[in-house]
């Protein structure tokens, strides 16, 4: 079995159900409250556990309530919480979000010990990171330690699956360091200045991120699907069609599936073509890990929906 180590940022999401998402100075009347588990590093960690990975969990946490409830989330969704450091002092990170009967989200991050993840922190777990055969990363901690933890696992000869999120611009050095790269169409545009909302875009955009030293692209693009972009090669990976509820974490829970169906030993479009059913199935509960599917559930939905 492989293993897998995310680097990255623990959360707790505050959800407001909205019929609409207000206006500037707009008051709206929300229509539900809940707090769920969140933050991009975690969500992949336990979506990866739930496809039945051996994964790690390596970020900051603050010795509040929110960091005890995390611990008891980790625990139970057995995920590896021994690079899980309490930060004293300290408030673990939150994320408001609000969530409209499109579907649709606003995202609104405070970092809180998500801002500790320093290089010191990712010197510590040096050798959890080497060991791993993968290594997944995200924008929501430090970007030297970024970085830093994707050398370190490259130059053990592992593979770096780095989300792209949220949206900033990189240093060439991190792209070249980036084994596959997995930003969705508004994160692609931002890095390479292409409009991508249509398939030439998307290429163009694909394009330029190899020339950047990247290995592989993949575009996530919602409903389309998947773009695979490499040397010689662009192919869309059609989605699957579902009744969306919620995508808060259908990205991490792409790239939950993604990393699962490599380490697999399966071919990076088999891989992709999982890796959509995964966030598809995500889409259609409430919650970002609560709505992440187990294997059974994926193995069971791409049996019902052949080629």
């Amino acid at each position: 079995m492989k293993h897998y180590c995310v680097l990255g940022s623990v959360n707790m999401d505050m959800v407001t159900r909205v019929g609409s998402f207000p206006k500037p100075g707009q008051t709206v009347e929300g229509i539900s409250f809940t707090t769920f588990p969140g933050g991009k590093g975690a969500n992949q960690a336990v979506a990866l556990s739930r496809l039945g990975a051996d994964v790690l969990m390596a970020g900051r946490i603050g010795d509040d309530l929110f960091g005890t409830q995390y611990k008891r989330v980790f625990a139970e969704s057995g995920v590896d919480s021994g690079a899980l450091e309490v930060m004293s002092g300290i408030a673990t990170g939150t994320a408001s979000i609000e969530v409209s009967n499109m579907g649709e989200n606003h995202i609104v991050v405070v970092a809180g010990a998500n801002g500790l993840v320093d290089t010191v922190f990712v010197e510590k777990n040096r050798a959890v990171i080497e060991s791993s055969d993968f290594l997944l990363l995200q924008l929501e901690v430090p970007l030297e330690s970024v970085v830093l933890a994707a050398r370190i696992s490259r130059a053990a000869g592992r593979i770096v699956v780095l989300d792209p999120a949220p949206a900033k611009h990189l240093p060439n050095d991190l792209l070249a360091l980036a084994s596959v790269i997995t930003p969705n169409e508004t994160e692609a545009a931002m890095l390479t200045g292409e409009d991508t909302s249509a398939d030439a875009g998307i290429r163009r955009a694909g394009e330029k991120l190899l020339d950047s030293g990247v290995s592989t692209v993949i575009i996530k693009a919602g409903v389309r699907g998947a773009y695979l972009v490499a040397r010689g090669c662009f192919e869309r990976v059609p989605g699957f069609t579902v009744k969306s509820v919620d995508t808060t974490a259908a990205g991490d829970s792409f790239n939950a599936g993604l990393a699962v169906a490599l380490g697999e030993g399966r071919g990076m479009i088999e891989s992709i073509r999982f890796a959509n059913a995964v966030a598809a199935i995500s889409t259609t509960r409430n919650g970002a890990q609560a709505a992440m599917p187990v294997r059974a559930e994926v193995d069971a939905f791409l049996a019902c929906h052949p080629r």
